[in-house]
């Protein structure tokens, strides 16, 4: 697949041609893509929701009434979960929402996030994405230009510290690295915006995974 490369400043620089193998995937996954950002969002929480037990209730732990005679139902400590003030049965624990995915179904899921931006026309490809000086309005004009509204920039190996501080206080813009490139953030854009750094980042990216399953 071949691409025009534009610079910042809506000008040409040159073409760049695309592995078919990432960017050229006819049929898209879509249960593949779930797969992926439901494991993406699972590693994300916090997991740090938490109530307290039957155990964990500072309330007195006399025995409320006698054990007979009341005409009412045998109790022992007002901290059981039938009282008001006293612990929650079957609460929320701290713990890991965390679970496996394997390598494979990533790397597949990424090709295919990849293809599918390609496929509906929302990839672009830059010469650079470096600034002289962090200047925010600068960096909205030239976005205005390029046609970029709701974009991921990936960038190369590094992200240029002036590119980035201008692009944070714009709103509907992120900016990764190559190695954060990640599913739940292609999607979650409109448009993918890639440098030829970070192309040529990503092509190796997946060559060094598939030596590594070979």
């Amino acid at each position: 697949m071949e691409l025009a490369v534009k610079t910042l400043a809506g000008g040409a620089a040159g073409n760049i041609d695309l592995d078919d193998a990432i960017f050229g995937i006819d049929e898209i996954r879509g249960d593949i893509l779930q797969r992926t950002v439901r494991w993406q969002l699972a590693r994300r929480q916090a997991g740090t929701h938490k109530v307290k037990s039957r155990s964990e209730v500072n309330r007195t732990t006399k025995k409320s009434i006698k054990q007979k005679g009341s005409g009412g139902a045998r109790h022992g400590s007002r901290n059981a979960p039938i009282f008001v003030g006293g612990g929650i049965a079957h609460g929320p624990r701290v713990r890991s929402h965390a679970h496996d995915l394997p390598k494979k179904i990533r790397k597949m899921a990424l090709a295919h996030a990849l293809s599918s931006k390609a496929k509906d026309s929302s990839i672009m490809v830059i010469d650079k994405a470096e600034l002289d000086s962090p200047k925010t309005k600068g960096l909205i004009q030239a976005f205005k230009d390029l046609g970029i509204e709701n974009a991921l920039i990936i960038s190369g190996t590094e992200v240029n510290e002036n590119f980035a501080r201008a692009a944070r206080n714009i709103p509907n813009i992120d900016v990764l690295p190559v190695a954060g490139l990640n599913v739940y953030d292609i999607l979650r854009r409109r448009t993918l915006v890639i440098t030829k750094e970070a192309a040529e980042g990503i092509k190796a990216r997946f060559d060094g995974a598939k030596a590594e399953a070979e």
